[in-house]
């Protein structure tokens, strides 16, 4: 799930590439902010940082969204969360039955050059707020906790643990559903990125590519596995 190397030919407005006014990572037109509703509007915080500006305009509509936050001695310039109840009715609202709780907390920082060191002290850093935040219960049926490096460059050992990595903890057995672990590292500026397996999230970080649906995202494994 990395992008090692960026093609030279970048898409312009009409998507032939190579066209004049293409915009750098960060750096593309933003949607009016009149287009949206007031309340998404308040709510959305001014970074300071145009590349996370960008991010955060992927993620307001299904986030709440926070910045400089800082959660167990650790420091996030951009901090998200989103959380999501499916349930069943027969025939009316109030009679719902196998309601499913979902969670997602999504840590985003910069730095200059990340190394593994930082990554596996990181994910400590995520099973705690795990242990802190993940409330195992009969309702519960998965929570993700995503970090996200956004650095100048990265190096190879960097990638190869990211892409490497895997961290699923079962909630008694599975009974109580299960939370897990993913990673993110990003250099916008060379347009590379590499993520874990499972996160999803990584898509509102590659600022240089549209989002599209994923075939088997946060969503899909849910309502795959609800409905089956």
């Amino acid at each position: 799930m990395s992008d090692r190397a960026a093609s030279d030919e970048r898409s312009g407005p009409g998507g032939e590439p190579g066209t004049e006014g293409t915009a750098e990572p960060g750096e593309g037109p933003r949607r009016d902010p009149e287009e949206l509703p007031a309340e998404i509007r308040e709510s959305v915080p001014d970074y300071d940082d145009e590349y996370l500006d960008r991010v955060s305009d992927r993620l307001m509509y299904s986030y709440d969204l926070d910045r400089d936050v800082a959660v167990d001695g650790e420091r996030f310039e951009l901090y998200a969360e989103m959380r999501v109840r499916n349930q069943k009715q027969f025939l009316h609202p109030v009679l719902s039955y196998a309601d499913h709780d979902m969670r997602e907390y999504v840590f985003a920082g910069r730095v200059s050059r990340p190394r593994v060191g930082d990554l596996e002290r990181l994910v400590e850093f995520a099973h705690g707020v795990a242990d802190d935040r993940v409330d195992g219960h009969e309702e519960h049926y998965e929570s993700d906790i995503t970090v996200v490096l956004v650095a100048d460059e990265l190096p190879d050992d960097v990638v190869d643990f990211v892409e490497g990595f895997r961290d699923r903890t079962l909630l008694k057995f599975g009974y109580y559903g299960h939370y897990e672990v993913n990673l993110v590292v990003v250099a916008p500026e060379r347009e590379s990125l590499a993520a874990s397996e499972r996160a999803d999230t990584a898509a509102a970080f590659r600022l240089w590519e549209p989002v599209d649906e994923p075939d088997e995202g946060f969503f899909s494994r849910v309502a795959k596995w609800f409905w089956r």
